[in-house]
């Protein structure tokens, strides 16, 4: 199918008024916990908007305006509205959706192979099929993080050489995604600036009208696909890095038996000081991968980034030393105890696993002896079927009579337990997030004798 109109190729006015009277369909590759969002958001503006998945019983839900993604606030009810209206709709044919559109939004997950190398198996894929429906004048967007460089040396090519098309023909631009999850439409919507930038000066221009005209937020144009790519890996590897301080200067501070944490909050009453929290690692599909995209895109060495990696890596098996060494102080021993663990996902409130810290904690402490038991209300079983914990439903963990009980994850629920239930077990809360019993021990203070906080 032939549009019938050049995005890419047209005026400043033009791109604007398309928009705005509905003339610009769009299709958008991936339909998970951004990208749904993304497209619904997008289906609001637009009018006319096809989702891409891989997964029928995602494409299935949407079509029948339901949101598999939960937890989302407002997402519900907006896949709802834009599939009953007609916006909105969803397919598994990406070659299809693609020829229908002229504005394609890539935003499916980059992971890493064997060795931390950057997987762009997936991008590849999508992008072969939006080759296979690119026409003249199209705009391609990619949303996914991704190694800086990528669309000028790896989506560009691949588009041009699939499709036939020159690649003056058609703009490629870096439209990074600035989401999370629980908050996705309020971010996409307008919560933070927009960072476009594109293979060629006049994609660049396309991607900032188009952010424009379908969000709130400021755009922010750069001076070229990498340099927005880069911005996105910046942003996650500043994170990273500022977590790995905190985990340390908490490690620091339990030897120096002070409380790290009143010393970081103090600290950051300085406008040019704000250290993270420190906790028992750092999960998810975006901090622990990005410094990988950005180490395996050049040759030089990067100690400072490289470490932060591993400090941040190491902080479940330091809290699972923490927690004999609590063991140890209350007379008994880590091979002989039992040991709760609260939370398996990496965030509270998102039933999300991916690089918990929770799982290599349990590994941890299985192979120190100890009998560990997990609780998450957002986890499903067959989640810990390769993990050596036993699962636990919330609603039975009072009776457990555990000789630890390690706040992993700081869910909301379990503001309600009854922490007498537990008797002498010894509390340590890893994330300071819950208002535990007396005498329960936070990571990053060492201050042992005088019975914990308040």
């Amino acid at each position: 199918m032939t549009n019938a109109h050049s995005l890419y190729g047209g005026t400043d006015g033009q791109l604007t008024d398309d928009i705005a009277n509905g003339r610009v369909q769009v299709a958008v590759y991936g339909l998970g916990k951004m990208g749904l969002p993304l497209a619904a958001a997008l289906a609001e503006r637009t009018g006319d908007v096809v989702g891409v998945d891989v997964d029928e019983s995602v494409v299935e839900a949407v079509n029948a305006g339901e949101s598999h993604v939960a937890n989302e606030p407002g997402l519900a009810d907006l896949v709802h509205e834009t599939v009953d209206d007609g916006s909105l709709r969803a397919t598994t044919d990406g070659k299809r959706a693609a020829a229908h559109a002229s504005v394609h939004v890539v935003v499916v997950p980059t992971k890493l192979h064997e060795g931390a190398r950057p997987d762009l198996d997936i991008v590849r894929a999508v992008t072969r099929q939006v080759a296979a429906g690119l026409d003249a004048g199209d705009a391609v967007f990619l949303e996914s993080t991704v190694p800086p460089g990528t669309c000028r040396d790896v989506v560009e090519p691949l588009l041009a050489t699939e499709s036939g098309l020159a690649p003056e023909a058609f703009g490629v631009a870096f439209c990074p995604e600035r989401t999370s999850s629980g908050r996705a439409l309020r971010d996409i919507r307008g919560a933070y600036p927009k960072v476009v930038g594109g293979t060629d000066p006049r994609a660049t221009r396309t991607a900032q009208r188009f952010y424009e005209a379908v969000t709130d937020n400021e755009v922010i144009p750069v001076s070229d696909a990498a340099t927005a790519e880069a911005v996105k890996v910046f942003e996650g590897v500043y994170r990273d890095v500022n977590i790995a301080l905190a985990n340390e200067l908490g490690r620091v501070s339990e030897r120096l038996e002070i409380d790290g944490r009143e010393a970081i909050d103090v600290a950051n009453t300085q406008p040019y000081c704000e250290i993270h929290d420190p906790g028992p690692g750092v999960g998810g599909h975006c901090i622990p991968f990005y410094p990988h995209f950005l180490m395996s895109a050049v040759d030089t060495d990067t100690p400072l980034i490289r470490t932060a990696r591993s400090v941040n890596e190491s902080m479940p098996g330091y809290t699972a030393g923490l927690v004999s060494d609590l063991l140890e102080a209350a007379g008994r021993r880590v091979d002989d105890a039992t040991v709760l663990l609260l939370g398996v996902t990496y965030r509270p409130g998102v039933a999300e696993t991916a690089h918990t810290p929770a799982l290599p904690l349990a590994r941890r402490l299985d192979q120190l002896g100890a009998a560990v038991a997990v609780a998450d209300p957002l986890v499903e079983p067959a989640v810990l079927d390769e993990s050596p914990a036993t699962q636990l439903p919330l609603e039975t963990v009072e009776s457990l009579a555990p000789d630890v009980v390690v706040v992993v994850t700081p869910h909301e629920e379990f503001e309600s337990l009854d922490w007498s239930a537990f008797g002498d077990a010894v509390v340590l809360d890893a994330r300071d997030g819950l208002d535990g019993p007396q005498g329960t021990h936070t990571l990053g203070n060492g201050r042992r004798s005088d019975g914990g906080r308040d």
